[in-house]
């Protein structure tokens, strides 16, 4: 008789955890963004975009960055995108993600990508611009209303 009640209380579990973890994922929400700025060992940048979710739900957001590093240049992001994972709610996108990262870019071939965190909420990033830069930065990717 113990044999079959492991197995069914661990298909149970499973069962009735299934649809709570499933329920946090839900939510895809991506940004559309700009932003210029610069750097002279202190890096700054301001911008705008919209983050619009797969439940209909759209806000239009305003970015900044701030930080610091070996780090130089002046650079500008047009139509960049950032896909948010690990979001319930479009409320949870506003905040201070943490960022790290390396960059080199000249003329108008200057890209930017990487990943910034805030809990459990990731946006990962990607864009292409003009400008130059050079540098390894630490700082925060900040979303506002």
């Amino acid at each position: 008789m113990r044999n079959w009640m492991i197995p069914t209380l661990l298909l149970a579990t499973l069962a009735f955890a299934a649809p709570h973890t499933a329920r946090a994922a839900d939510l895809s929400c991506k940004l559309r963004y700009n932003l210029s700025g610069w750097s002279i060992f202190y890096k700054t940048a301001k911008g705008s975009g919209t983050v619009t979710c797969s439940n209909g739900q759209s806000v239009h957001v305003r970015i900044r960055v701030k930080g610091g590093g070996l780090t130089f240049g002046k650079t500008e992001v047009h139509n960049g995108v950032g896909k948010f994972t690990g979001l319930s709610s479009i409320d949870q996108v506003y905040g201070h993600y943490a960022t790290a990262g390396a960059h080199a870019g000249v003329d108008d071939k200057s890209a930017s990508s990487g990943v910034v965190t805030k809990g459990n909420v990731s946006l990962a990033l990607a864009g292409k611009g003009k400008g130059w830069n050079l540098g390894v930065d630490a700082g925060a990717f900040i979303i506002e209303r």
